[in-house]
Formats: C-alpha cells, sequence, structure tokens
C-alpha cells in the first residue's frame, strides 16, 4: 500500500491520488476566493438579485481548481428577464490577449522592454507606474490570462491595497509556499495601488520577492521615488506608463460600443439610422466618440464609463419610442459628461510639476502659459494660498530690486487669498500671476543668498567669531571685555570699520550701488 502523506496546511495524512484534492480544498478553506478569477457573466444568463444564487464547484481536476479556487455559476430559480452585465464597460472591456491592449507604445512597441517582459517564459518583478485609466490593471489582466493558459508553472493573485493588508500579504506568502513545495508552481502577485502601503508595510514583499518566491507587480498612479520603498525598487524593474492619446481613446469607444451593442454612424453613414443599422440597440455619431476621447484627459476608464452611462440613459429614456435605434448625439455626450476630466492630485506628482510650470512661465515672461497652469490647479481643486505662496517666492527670487513692488503685491494677494477664499480669490491670483510675468526679471537677490550660505556651509575649521566692536554689551562685564569698543553708526566708507569677520574683509555675495 503506497504511504500517506502528509497535508502541509492541516497535516493529515492521505494517499498520493488524493492528496492534490484536499490540498487544494484546505487552501480554499483558510484563505478568500482568489480574486484573480472573476465571475463570468454574459449577457444572456444574468437574472435578478431574486433568481440567482451563487453556488461553489470544484473541478476533479486538482489543476483545474488553482489552489482552491471556487467557481461561481448562476442557478436560475425563476423566469427572468435577460439583461446586459451590471458590471462598469471598463471592466467588461478589459483585454485578454497583447493584441487587445491598445496604447503604451514606448514601452509596448516592437522590441520595447514590456513586449519583451511578456513574450519571455519568465515574469519579472516590476513596478508599473502611470496615471489612472492607463492600462496598469489591463496589462496586469493580461498577465493573469497568460498565467492561466500555463497554470502548471503560474498562479496569479489579485489584491488592492485599498482593501487588503499585511496579513492578507501574509496568508498569499503561506499559500505560494504550499504551491511551490506541492505543485512547483510559482505566485504572481499583483498589488494594485500599492503605494498605500507605507514603506514599513512594504517590506513585507522584500524577503518574498528576493527569494522568488512571489513574483510582485505592483501598479501605483504616485511617483515610486517618494512612495515606495528603495529596497523594493531595487529589486524590481520600474515601468513608466503614459496617458492615452484621443486616437487610442477613439479605438477603445469604438470596440466599447460594439459590446454594448450599438453602431457608430461616421461620415460615410448619411441614410437614416434605422434604415441601415439593423438591430443595434442604438446608433452613436463618430463626433461624439472624438469628443470624448478628447475630453477625458487620457483615461480610458473615464471615457467607458462616461459612455455607458448615456448609453443606458439614451435607451431607457427611449425603450417606449417608436423607434428602432435610438441616436446619441453629441448635445446628449456633452449633456451626460458635464466637464473634462482634469488629472490633478493635490499631494502627487501632477501637484508640483504644474506649479513648478507655473514658476518657469512667470520666471519666462509668458503670462499666458502662467495663466493657464493657474487655471489647471484651480481647476484640480488645489488650495489657492499654496499657489499664492510660490508667488510670494517667485516675486523675490525671479524679480527682487528690479521691481520691489513686486513682492508687495504678490505678499497682499496672498493676503486676499486668506481674506475671501475660492472661488472669488481666483482673479487676484491671475493679476498676481500677470503682473509678476510682466515685470523686469532679476536673480541677483537669489544669487546672493545662495553665494552666502555656501560660503557658510563650505567654511573649513570653527565658523569665525563676531569682530568685537559689532558685538552687544547690555552688561558691565562685557563692556569690560571690550565689547562694542569703538562702534559708531557711520556709514562703511566713513565709520572706517569692518563688517566681515576677520579674514574675510574683502569676500563680497552683491556688489554695491
Amino acid at each position: 500500500m503506497a504511504e500517506k502523506i502528509e497535508c502541509p496546511v492541516c497535516t493529515q495524512k492521505f494517499l498520493p491520488k488524493e492528496i492534490d484534492v484536499h490540498v487544494n480544498k484546505c487552501i480554499f478553506l483558510n484563505s478568500e476566493v482568489d480574486s484573480s478569477q472573476p465571475i463570468k457573466r454574459s449577457a444572456d444568463s444574468v437574472r435578478s438579485p431574486q433568481a440567482v444564487k451563487k453556488v461553489k464547484t470544484e473541478s476533479s481536476n486538482p489543476e483545474d481548481n488553482l489552489g482552491g479556487i471556487t467557481n461561481i455559476v448562476a442557478v436560475e430559480e425563476s423566469p427572468g428577464i435577460k439583461k446586459r452585465p451590471t458590471q462598469p464597460l471598463s471592466e467588461v472591456m478589459r483585454p485578454s490577449d497583447l493584441s487587445q491592449f491598445v496604447g503604451q507604445k514606448h514601452v509596448l512597441g516592437p522590441n520595447k522592454v514590456l513586449l519583451k517582459i511578456f513574450q519571455s517564459e519568465d515574469i519579472p518583478s516590476m513596478i508599473l507606474w502611470g496615471p489612472p485609466g492607463c492600462g496598469k490593471t489591463s496589462f496586469a489582466h493580461i498577465i493573469a490570462e497568460k498565467c492561466r493558459k500555463n497554470k502548471s508553472q503560474w498562479k496569479f493573485v489579485k489584491l488592492s491595497a485599498t482593501m487588503d493588508g499585511v496579513k492578507d500579504v501574509k496568508e498569499i506568502v503561506k499559500i505560494a509556499e504550499s504551491e511551490a513545495s506541492i505543485f512547483k508552481r510559482r505566485t504572481v502577485l499583483f498589488m494594485d495601488e500599492i503605494h498605500r502601503f507605507n514603506k514599513l508595510q512594504q517590506d513585507i514583499f522584500l524577503p518574498h520577492v528576493e527569494s522568488g518566491l512571489i513574483t510582485l507587480i505592483g501598479a501605483t498612479t504616485e511617483n515610486p521615488s517618494f512612495s515606495l520603498n528603495s529596497a523594493l525598487l531595487s529589486r524590481c524593474a520600474v515601468i513608466v506608463l503614459e496617458k492615452l492619446i484621443p486616437d487610442d481613446l477613439k479605438i477603445v469607444l469604438w470596440r466599447a460600443v460594439r459590446e454594448l451593442g450599438g453602431q457608430v454612424m461616421d461620415e460615410y453613414c448619411i441614410t437614416p439610422p434605422s434604415a441601415t443599422c439593423g438591430d443595434a440597440r442604438f446608433i452613436i455619431e463618430e463626433a461624439s466618440l472624438k469628443w470624448l476621447a478628447e475630453m477625458c484627459d487620457g483615461d480610458a476608464r473615464i471615457a467607458l464609463n462616461s459612455l455607458q452611462i448615456t448609453s443606458q440613459g439614451i435607451i431607457n429614456s427611449s425603450s417606449s419610442s417608436s423607434e428602432k435605434s435610438p441616436l446619441i448625439s453629441l448635445e446628449d455626450i456633452k449633456d451626460g459628461v458635464k466637464r473634462s476630466h482634469v488629472l490633478y492630485d493635490k499631494k502627487g506628482d501632477e501637484h508640483y510639476n504644474i506649479i513648478s510650470a507655473l514658476h518657469k512661465s512667470v520666471r519666462a515672461g509668458d503670462a499666458n502659459a502662467a495663466l493657464y497652469w493657474l487655471a489647471r490647479m484651480l481647476e484640480g481643486g488645489e488650495d489657492p494660498l499654496f499657489v499664492a505662496r510660490r508667488l510670494v517666492r517667485a516675486a523675490s527670487e525671479d524679480i527682487g530690486l528690479a521691481d520691489p513692488n513686486a513682492l508687495a503685491l504678490a505678499v497682499s494677494a496672498m493676503q486676499g487669498c486668506q481674506l475671501i477664499g475660492m472661488p472669488e480669490c481666483d482673479v487676484i491670483l491671475a493679476q498676481c500671476v500677470v503682473y509678476l510675468s510682466r515685470a523686469p526679471k532679476s536673480r541677483e537677490m537669489d544669487t546672493a543668498i545662495n553665494k552666502a550660505r555656501e560660503c557658510v556651509r563650505s567654511h573649513q575649521g570653527p565658523l569665525p567669531s563676531v569682530p568685537l566692536h559689532l558685538r552687544n554689551a547690555p552688561t558691565r562685564l562685557m563692556k569690560d571685555l571690550n565689547y562694542g569698543k569703538g562702534y559708531n553708526m557711520a556709514p562703511k566708507e566713513e565709520s572706517g570699520l569692518s563688517y566681515m569677520p576677520d579674514g574675510m574683509e574683502g569676500v563680497t555675495f552683491v556688489d554695491f550701488e
């Protein structure tokens, strides 16, 4: 009789032919359902919540269960009306193959780094850094599909730092150790919003990434240089993703229209929509998709969800109409999406990037550019006092004595912002920005203080003492020690005194007028 094998989770013993099935059950009972396995719904299988119940099923093949993953199936208890998926369109449209991925040609083009990573048999640890809606999670979803196709070697697990903590990571590590020892299968852990773990919490990944037990794929909208542990960064490749350009968003939106059962009416479709579009659930003008692609600031998630909201509203409002396929016009899209979506994070990179652009525009004397960056910050909800403080700095750093009124105006503008706040203080900031842009420029003061500070920092040995004649002498003892002796209030040229420390009489930081 074959020797029994001990389960690494519960320590019970089972026959070799039974151990795989048992371990999968055991792992599942000691962990949450693998979030890499989404609930699969089709347009023809969705029922109302009252008509559906969830049941757990397991395959007889342990490899199909991927360490205890259960499948959720819909069981119809009573007849219901067929409905389309209620998932956000951005989730429905996630690509499952690299050929469906749109954008990011700078890293996914021929012979580019991310394409080489995906095409290799190994999956290295990496950090995906980019703005919202640029494809970070979608790329991780493609890797998940790759792992499922090669499930004898890889297991994909998805966590989010917004909902999961260090305890959950420890559980995944425990399961990964079992997967590695029993099935010789490596674990790919996708941690969304990884920057929400503080740097101490991020240490939980270090030993396991170092040993190769876990391949970490982190997604972040924050600059990894500031938000991630430097030790973790040294173990991961940092892949920088960019905003999607409007042409890429148009491709995504065209595909989404087809997914929703609609049809795009371009410039060549000039006949009435109901006569040419068959069973389309709705018709949408190409100009509407173009406008939407341009107004979502490179965020595919916003573009898709805006399309979904607008199309659902039009379809629902026309359900009792005799028109076969309702038309979604540009005005409908504009009404559904009231404003462009400005990417701005008051604590992130855009916060510092845009204030830097504002300051440099003022320095260069470009009032139009300075007003543009000011508007970007105010529209993004920036604190006007933050902007005002930077303008006070610019008034001295870049204008200085070339126009002494500039500093007075900037300080007045800051006080005005304190008194009345937004939205009324926007014109105060605009006036200050334009005045500083137009003012004559001089960096003499900034250069002078930097020279003086460098002189202090680079001095070798003890810093020189204050000359006795410059010291105050409030007591008799100090007067006896010659503090203040020989001092007079005449100008330097007439007093015959030196006001620099001994040995530094000839040092200058700024020219005398």
